[in-house]
């Protein structure tokens, strides 16, 4: 637990450094080179606090622990902690929105940022977010190029990690689509495969960004005999996806058994979302579509206490789904593991050896989370 910890105070530090409670004169020159004599810090102040909220609510953070063990394994040392803004602001700016296009109350146990700081602001911020960390490329091209001697050989590397975000942010905002469409129209019924590909976009994506910035990183500041040698991004990319499927689908049939910290039990339900326990019940049972489709009405019109929420939650409890997508989430967690391995495994055939005591903690992530 100890190297965990130690591993996301560091990340804590860059967070913080890049979106700090007060910004002042010389973050702005950062991230707005030119204008920091020309903003205002209230302004600076306003443009940021919405996100700063969201981020001092916490988090696991596993997904830029994911990032720099990732890095670690393959022989880049801390390399991709400069990068790790790119995964954590990027979730973080995704639930400021999230929060707003599902009429969410609640998260990490205080009112969502919406309503507290206004509809738009939040989305402006959340905007914000999702560039902000770009910023952080230009600090890390430095330091790559500082290690390897060489500024065409650095800007060749910024160039990759421009296009992995530039991909990734596409991926995200299309599983955003999907979700969209679903959750607002009950008659729409998508199937299991057209679920899982949802949700590897939605929220694999940002795990598999994770994962593909961290082996960019270590391989960014290998000695150049090492550059023919590369990690398997398909296979690394399917093993963070996977994890972060898992661990999504995990929590759905957590919101609808215990309930998540800091959110109330079956909003899923009051939000009108079509989770994987959601979607094995009506597809085993359709004849219980209108049941179903009364449960959800009730609830997005009386919110998290209407008694047909426990209605439709006993429903698909007495039906297995509960259990069953509690067991392919854990399968898909494990599956990701062996991918993991077999990733790392194959990158050390290539010419390279990679770090068991990192990639020991790498492969533990997930039972420390679960």
């Amino acid at each position: 637990m100890e190297q965990y910890t130690r591993r996301i105070a560091k990340i804590e530090a860059v967070l913080d450094r890049w979106l700090p409670e007060a910004p002042g004169p010389a973050w702005a020159e950062q991230v707005f080179p030119g204008l920091s004599d020309r903003i205002p810090a209230d302004l600076l102040k306003a443009l940021c606090s919405p996100g700063r909220d969201l981020l001092n609510r916490g988090g696991k953070r596993w997904r830029p622990l994911l990032q720099t063990l990732v890095c670690e394994s393959a022989g880049g040392g801390e390399a991709a902690l400069l990068l790790t803004p790119l995964t954590e602001f990027c979730h973080n700016a995704s639930l400021i929105h999230d929060d707003i296009e599902d009429s969410s109350d609640e998260r990490r146990g205080k009112p969502a940022v919406h309503l507290l700081h206004g509809i738009d602001a939040s989305i402006n911020s959340g905007c914000f977010l999702y560039f902000l960390p770009l910023a952080c490329i230009e600090e890390w091209e430095k330091n790559v190029s500082e290690q390897r001697s060489g500024e065409e050989a650095a800007a060749i590397e910024k160039n990759r990690i421009f296009s992995l975000w530039g991909e990734h942010m596409r991926r995200l905002h299309l599983g955003q689509a999907m979700d969209i469409a679903w959750h607002r129209d009950f008659e729409s019924l998508p199937s299991l495969d057209e679920y899982y590909t949802m949700c590897s976009l939605k929220t694999g994506c940002l795990a598999r960004l994770a994962s593909l910035l961290g082996a960019a990183a270590a391989e960014a500041v290998q000695p150049r005999q090492n550059r023919a040698a590369r990690i398997d991004t398909r296979l690394l990319g399917k093993a963070a996806e996977d994890l972060g499927v898992g661990f999504q689908i995990l929590d759905d049939v957590k919101n609808l058994t215990e309930g998540i910290p800091g959110k109330k039990r079956g909003d899923d339900v009051v939000e009108g979302k079509k989770s994987l326990p959601v979607l094995l019940y009506l597809h085993r049972r359709p004849d219980k579509r209108d049941f179903a489709g009364r449960c959800f009405s009730a609830a997005r019109k009386g919110g998290a206490e209407v008694p047909e929420i426990m209605e439709l939650i006993s429903a698909m409890e007495c039906e297995g789904v509960l259990e069953e997508g509690q067991r392919k989430g854990l399968s898909l967690i494990e599956g990701s593991k062996k991918l993991f391995e077999k990733a790392f495994a194959e990158y050390a055939l290539s010419g390279v050896e990679y770090h068991d005591d990192f990639l020991r903690l790498l492969l533990g992530l997930p039972d420390l989370l679960s």
